[in-house]
Formats: structure tokens, C-alpha cells, sequence
């Protein structure tokens, strides 16, 4: 329980992923920092449906991401400087050490809870909303 609320005591701010099955409310974390996305999702050992973790990064190249102190499976979405999705990794195995690379340059890394991109019918090509995204 501890973890929900630590998660809960962040700043979490909405974010729209628009999928052909609908607008999809998410309310996200903000890892904008390098300290910030080194920690990440680690050592919670929860998080509630319908958040997540949005990962900014200084500028658009090829990223690796992994599962290294992360207690919960993960869907990680790719995602260019525009918010569109470029990549799917779904069901991150907990505590792996595993890479899991972008695949191409990206901007951002939208993380949700093991499962929740096929609840929301997330495919490549769909795209994030949110104000630290710029709007196309």
C-alpha cells in the first residue's frame, strides 16, 4: 500500500493516448529529469489502473530501457518527438535486466501497467496527448 500512495503523492498530469478504439484518459508521472527516469517505476510494488509514467528525454534518439528493481510487469510505448507511437513492448518482465531498445529514435516512453496497451487498443501509429508534447 505504501507504494500506492507514494505514486499517488506525485505530480500526475492527464494524458490522452487516441487509439481507433477511443480517447483514452491516463493520468501520468513525469520522469523528466535524468535522476528521474534512472529511477523510474522501480520498487513500487503496485500502480493504479489507468496511470502510468511519461518519460521525457533532451532530445529524439534511440533509447534502452529496463526492468532492473521493477516489481510490476510493464507495457512500454515508444513514442517520437511528435507523440506518436513508434514501438510497443508489452508485458516487461519484472526485475529483468533485459535492454529493451526503442527500435528507432524517440522522444518519449509512455510506461503502463503489464497489459494495459491491448486494454486500450494501443497500436504503432496511434498517439499521445500532453502538454509537455507539442501539438502537430
Amino acid at each position: 500500500m505504501a507504494a500506492y500512495f507514494a505514486f499517488a503523492a506525485g505530480d500526475l498530469s492527464p494524458a490522452t493516448l487516441v487509439t481507433d478504439s477511443g480517447r483514452h484518459e491516463i493520468m501520468v508521472e513525469l520522469a523528466r529529469t535524468p535522476e528521474a527516469r534512472q529511477v523510474g517505476l522501480m520498487n513500487r510494488e503496485s500502480m493504479p489502473e489507468g496511470q502510468g509514467m511519461l518519460f521525457e528525454f533532451d532530445e529524439t534518439r534511440p533509447v534502452s530501457m529496463w526492468m532492473k528493481n521493477t516489481l510490476i510487469p510493464l507495457d512500454m510505448l515508444f513514442l517520437d518527438e511528435g507523440g506518436t507511437v513508434r514501438r510497443i513492448h508489452t508485458n516487461a518482465q519484472p526485475l529483468s535486466l533485459d535492454i529493451i531498445p526503442s527500435g528507432e529514435p524517440v522522444r518519449y516512453v509512455l510506461e503502463l501497467n503489464g497489459g494495459a496497451s491491448a486494454r486500450y487498443g494501443a497500436s504503432v501509429g496511434d498517439t499521445l496527448e500532453h502538454d509537455i508534447i507539442p501539438a502537430e
